[in-house]
C-alpha cells in the first residue's frame, strides 16, 4: 500500500469516526476506538513531564520557531502583511521572494555575529558556550523594512 492510499484510508477512517462520536448515541466500540487514539498521545506526554532536559529542548525550538515567524511577519511589506498580486502564481512567487529575503537577512546576522565572535576572541574574550548555542541570527531591529533612511546634510546644503 502506498503511503497516499495509506494517509487516505486513515482519512476515511478519522472521518468515519467522527462521524460516529458526533451522533447522539455512539457505540461502545466507537467510544474505545476513540479512547485507543489517545495513547499515542498519552506516551509522548509522559517523558515530556518527565524529563526537564526534553522539555527546555522542546521549548527552545519552539521559540526559534516563532522567532523566524516574527521575522517573516516584520518583512512582510514592512509590517503591513499585504499580499498585493492577485492570482495564485503571483502569490506564490511573491511568497517565494519572502521565503528568500528571510534567508538574506538571516545568513547576514549569522555572518555578522560569527564576525563578532571571532573579535572577541582575537581580543583573547571567552565566548561561553553555552552563551553562543542561545545566539540566534533572527534578529531584526537593525533593519530598515520601509526603506527611509535618515541622512544630515552639509551646511551648504541644507
Amino acid at each position: 500500500m502506498t503511503d497516499v492510499a495509506r494517509e487516505r484510508d486513515v482519512w476515511r477512517t478519522s472521518e468515519l469516526l467522527r462521524s460516529r462520536l458526533r451522533s447522539g448515541c455512539p457505540s461502545t466500540l466507537t467510544r474505545a476506538i476513540g479512547e485507543l487514539g489517545r495513547i499515542p498521545k498519552t506516551l509522548y506526554l509522559l517523558p515530556y513531564v518527565d524529563d526537564e532536559t526534553y522539555r527546555r529542548r522542546i521549548l527552545l525550538q519552539l521559540k526559534r520557531g516563532e522567532g523566524r515567524h516574527r521575522l517573516v511577519r516584520a518583512t512582510f511589506h514592512g509590517q503591513r502583511g499585504e499580499l498585493r498580486q492577485r492570482y495564485r502564481e503571483g502569490q506564490e512567487d511573491q511568497l517565494s521572494a519572502l521565503g528568500l529575503v528571510v534567508n538574506v537577512i538571516e545568513l547576514r546576522n549569522t555572518l555578522y555575529m560569527e564576525a563578532a565572535l571571532q573579535h572577541l576572541r582575537g581580543e583573547g574574550a571567552e565566548a561561553n558556550s553555552e552563551d553562543v548555542f542561545r545566539l540566534s541570527p533572527l534578529g531584526y531591529k537593525h533593519i530598515n523594512f520601509l526603506g527611509l533612511y535618515s541622512s544630515d546634510l552639509a551646511e551648504s546644503m541644507a
